[in-house]
């Protein structure tokens, strides 16, 4: 039995090949929600940065999806994909092992740092593209809501552990050093996708095309389909004041709320825990509700405990408050995540995967470095606990898009379109109750 086959009849971890991309996922998650601590820690700490310098560093980490996301998909469909995402994974390694050295050599810089960040995420952008296109030739499409809710279980599981450990790091041996993490984490990852057996041929390059032609298709094949519209607005909204957040958070937990660096990792592993629950049931909140009902749902009930954030103040008390909003909101987006991606990358034709992919990274993630931007701007202009305020207004709004759209008449998805040469499927209206007409997913718990 061909290992597709065994996923179809056991599941997707009855596939060594997916085990091994889960594998692979665990280690680099891990080491990089290590970082998520340790780097602003280093400018906040050891380089004594502003807030301004701290939200620059993470647009920097996030400014690559902005500047490359889209010709990255159209190289990425011209690769292929594991080989790809092996490459990733040693230059992201490499970069970050810079920081401890140069630390021991007395020349760490804030130029470093964002010249650091910059580096892995142009990896980062290449890795994530090829990994999502990936993942269909490891599964069946049936295996696809499940495979991509283990994936999120072990992303929410790093959330939930890598910052405690980070921080207690960073406590033990100094913020540069823990970062060495990360970089063991990319090394173990690509380790595990050597070992990847599934035959991947080089993709067939069409006769004149060119790659302003490539990026075009892609970008008509989003622009053109009404839910990839909807769903790339309302991400990018919500990243974009994601990014307002992770640019203020670490400033607000340490210098208002006033933890240090292990308080500042065990609250955002606390927040990381309502991810997991989010990843564990995904499937399961799916089947009930609908696919499409979930994605709506999963952001207008989850949305307004961000006001929590705003009403941490000093002390445990506000700890806990920008833990239980964070932890919330978290639940939400990890749902919403699961049943969007599911939903893109079973109904794409495999041709046009990462440039689908890349082009929907550039909308949605393009946003990450101008939030960050922004929320460095407003916290050193006029506090952190009024640009977590804006934040939370943002975060209200963003499922203002799908209510809008065709998705809040629907209970189901459309089925995927045939690439037959129409780019752009238009989905059937359901009404509330037109449960048999559209089976339900599968759960993933």
């Amino acid at each position: 039995m061909s290992d597709t086959s065994q996923a179809v009849a056991g599941g997707p971890l009855r596939s060594r090949d997916f085990r091994l991309l889960l594998a692979g996922a665990a280690t680099g998650q891990f080491g990089a929600q290590v970082t998520l601590v340790a780097l602003p820690l280093v400018a906040v700490l050891e380089l004594d940065a502003p807030a301004f310098q701290v939200g620059l560093l993470t647009a920097a980490e996030t400014a690559a999806f902005l500047l490359v996301g889209l010709p990255a998909g159209a190289l990425t469909d011209r690769m292929r994909k594991r080989p790809l995402m092996i490459r990733a994974d040693l230059v992201r390694a490499l970069a970050m092992a810079s920081i401890p050295a140069a630390a021991l050599a007395d020349a760490l810089t804030m130029a470093q740092l964002y010249a650091v960040a910059l580096v892995t995420g142009v990896a980062t952008v290449f890795f994530d593209v090829a990994h999502q296109s990936y993942l269909p030739q490891i599964l069946p499409r049936e295996q696809l809501m499940s495979g991509n809710g283990a994936l999120e279980t072990v992303r929410s599981t790093a959330q939930v552990t890598g910052p405690g450990l980070g921080g207690g790091l960073v406590q033990l041996v100094g913020a540069h050093f823990a970062v060495i993490v990360d970089a063991v984490g990319y090394v173990l990852s690509a380790l595990f996708l050597q070992r990847v057996d599934k035959a991947e041929e080089s993709p067939e390059r069409v006769a004149g095309g060119s790659l302003s032609k490539e990026i075009g298709e892609g970008v008509r094949f989003i622009l053109g389909h009404p839910l990839l519209r909807v769903i790339a607005l309302t991400t990018g909204l919500a990243n974009f004041f994601t990014a307002v957040l992770m640019a203020t958070q670490t400033v607000h937990l340490v210098r208002v709320v006033g933890l240090e660096a292990g308080g500042l990792g065990l609250v955002l592993s606390a927040s990381a825990a309502g991810g997991l629950l989010g990843a564990l049931c995904a499937g399961r909140v799916a089947a009930r509700l609908g696919q499409a009902r979930v994605i709506l749902l999963s952001l207008l009930v989850t949305g307004p405990f961000a006001l929590l954030w705003p009403l941490s103040g000093h002390g445990v008390p506000g700890a806990l408050l920008f833990a239980a909003g964070s932890a919330v909101v978290s639940f939400g987006a990890v749902v919403y995540n699961v049943a969007q991606v599911s939903f893109r990358q079973g109904m794409c034709p495999p041709r046009l995967l990462g440039r689908m992919n890349a082009t929907l990274r550039f909308l949605m993630w393009g946003t990450l470095p101008l939030g960050a931007l922004l929320g460095g701007a407003l916290a050193q202009s006029y506090g952190t606990r009024t640009t977590l305020a804006w934040c939370a207004a943002g975060i209200l709004a963003v499922p203002l898009p799908l209510l809008f759209s065709p998705l809040r008449r629907m209970r189901d998805l459309p089925a995927p379109q045939d690439d037959g040469g129409a780019a752009h499927g238009t989905p059937r209206k359901t009404a509330p109750g037109d449960a048999d007409e559209h089976p339900a997913p599968a759960s993933t718990c």
